[in-house]
């Protein structure tokens, strides 16, 4: 695509002339992770679990502690950039382009825009165009995830509960929703998808582009409470390219047996008996993420049975 800014689709050529577009390197760079999972980590051991269970990436933060959260101190980020060999993401705070400078220049792989710590800026995202750097961003809707690929977000992540529960509900019902929205769209009729582009507040080249693909234009990840490989593997079977999963995987006995049964449900998504197999010895591992019936939300069939 002549843009620069515009989303370039998987099989063009473009996509290794960083010269014609360097977003295209960015959403290649994002390719390299589709089919895995990637590993939220606090601390160098936890790193080097992820690692061998066969992550494809891990996502360095700080500690969950009270108060104000914001980037992971870049001596960490450092630390477990010379110990491993698959690629690193450190999160910054939505609107902090300092935050994103700094971990640039100390040559992080990836920088999640995560909303999940502190906000810098009530109004404005990053604009990730002005970086070499691959951008991550969360959604829970079609219209907010082609807004912050308009922004130059080359991986979207569709995001649940992201407290440590361990509840995925939130989870399957914004991926149903995005997914949902998509197949609306690729129903349209083209002069009704001008109408679309208004009502979800997304830009109308992008929007036509998905419905061209059938799918989003950039890499697609869940996150937000999976903690099984049966988890996992929904999230696959539902058409996610991947997964996130959050530091309470390590919170067990044996932290490695668990990422790696994660890691192999998103590998062998779609055969039962592996995820059978997967699934088995891990009671012990689940220990803890049990929620209580307070912080369950109530269903509602919608008075449908």
């Amino acid at each position: 695509m002549a843009d620069d800014n515009a989303v370039t689709l998987y099989s063009n050529p473009a996509i290794t002339d960083a010269k014609k577009n360097s977003f295209s390197i960015k959403v290649a760079m994002a390719q390299m992770l589709r089919g895995g999972a990637i590993v939220e980590v606090t601390n160098l051991d936890q790193a080097k679990i992820a690692e061998s269970a066969g992550a494809c990436c891990v996502i360095v933060s700080d500690p969950r502690r009270a108060g104000i959260s914001r980037m992971p101190d870049p001596s960490l980020i450092k630390e477990i950039k010379q110990a491993l060999s698959i690629p690193v993401m450190a999160k910054a705070r939505v609107g902090h382009f300092v935050e994103a400078q700094i971990l640039e220049s100390i040559g992080v792989d990836y920088i999640d825009e995560s909303d999940v710590l502190a906000i810098a800026d009530e109004d404005h995202f990053i604009n990730k165009h002005n970086f070499r750097v691959t951008f991550v961003c969360g959604c829970r809707d079609l219209g907010e995830a082609l807004r912050r690929v308009r922004e130059g977000a080359a991986l979207i992540r569709t995001q649940g509960d992201m407290t440590g529960s361990g509840n995925v509900m939130e989870t399957v019902r914004n991926v149903r929703k995005v997914m949902g929205e998509i197949r609306v769209l690729n129903n349209m009729d083209e002069d009704e998808v001008f109408a679309f582009s208004k009502r979800i507040q997304a830009p109308y080249d992008i929007v036509a582009q998905t419905k061209q693909m059938g799918r989003l234009p950039v890499v697609h990840f869940a996150a937000g409470g999976i903690v099984t490989p049966a988890d996992a593997a929904l999230m696959m079977q539902l058409g996610c390219d991947g997964v996130f999963l959050g530091p309470e995987v390590f919170h067990c006995l044996d932290p490695y047996k668990r990422v790696r049964a994660i890691i192999q449900a998103v590998r062998n998504y779609n055969d039962p008996l592996e995820l059978a197999e997967a699934s088995s010895g891990l009671e012990d591992a689940m220990a803890g993420l049990n929620l209580s019936e307070h912080r369950v939300e109530p269903f509602d069939d919608g008075g449908r049975y």
